[in-house]
């Protein structure tokens, strides 16, 4: 019997943000993440805890399987990283022996190229790329991995905006290159509906600048997991 490792299965959930916001989801969440506990942890990271404290258990994929049956889900996969490590083979695990009428795939890019080579073609996957920028160093990779993906129309990218010079380095970038506006969405940071409220005036300015989309971020603002 097939299994995965995950820390987290909640059934059912809504998607919070970017081009899927409020569809209905089969929530899995890995434990695991290239960038958490070292030098390039994410400092707005919402889920270190939670990998941190939380064990992991196998799940078999006919349970899984059957949970997208019940309500007819959407399956939203997340982390911790679902490329890092392990976590890339029990990601193809899911998608290629499950069946769903969508799948997003919530990833900061670290073997995202990889990922796309072994899932089944015909699945409807998308790909939401967060970019973690917050030195120079993660722009040249993530402009590094633009390029091995912005002709790919399965890839959205999804960026909490601080309106840092990494951000605008990367949104420029973009721009430059011409990849499709209509795949980037800019959000607000915080874990508050007020944080929320408080800073998504910066992200509107941005993505009228920018001519992206904005996402609202609805499981912090309706506080639903």
């Amino acid at each position: 019997m097939k299994t995965v490792r995950l820390i987290e299965v909640f059934n059912f959930t809504w998607q919070g943000e970017a081009r899927d916001s409020g569809k209905k989801m089969l929530l899995l969440r890995f434990k695991r993440c290239n960038r958490v506990f070292n030098e390039n942890s994410c400092e707005f990271c919402d889920t270190k805890i939670k990998m941190k404290i939380s064990q992991e258990s196998e799940y078999p994929i006919n349970d899984l399987q059957l949970m997208i049956e019940e309500n007819n889900l959407a399956v939203l996969i997340s982390g911790g990283e679902p490329t890092f490590d392990l976590n890339l083979h029990g990601t193809v695990n899911i998608i290629n022996n499950t069946k769903s009428y969508l799948y997003n795939v919530e990833t900061n890019g670290y073997q995202l190229p990889e990922l796309i080579s072994q899932v089944n073609k015909n699945k409807n996957v998308r790909y939401v790329l967060s970019p973690k920028l917050f030195s120079y160093e993660d722009v040249t990779f993530y402009k590094d991995l633009i390029e091995k993906v912005k002709d790919n129309e399965k890839v959205d990218i999804k960026l909490v905006y601080q309106g840092s010079v990494f951000n605008d380095n990367f949104l420029d970038y973009l721009t430059e290159i011409k990849f499709d506006n209509n795949r980037i969405w800019l959000m607000p940071e915080g874990t508050t509906r007020e944080d929320l409220l408080h800073n998504a005036p910066k992200v509107f300015d941005a993505a009228e600048k920018y001519k992206t989309n904005f996402s609202s971020r609805e499981h912090i603002v309706y506080q639903f997991t």
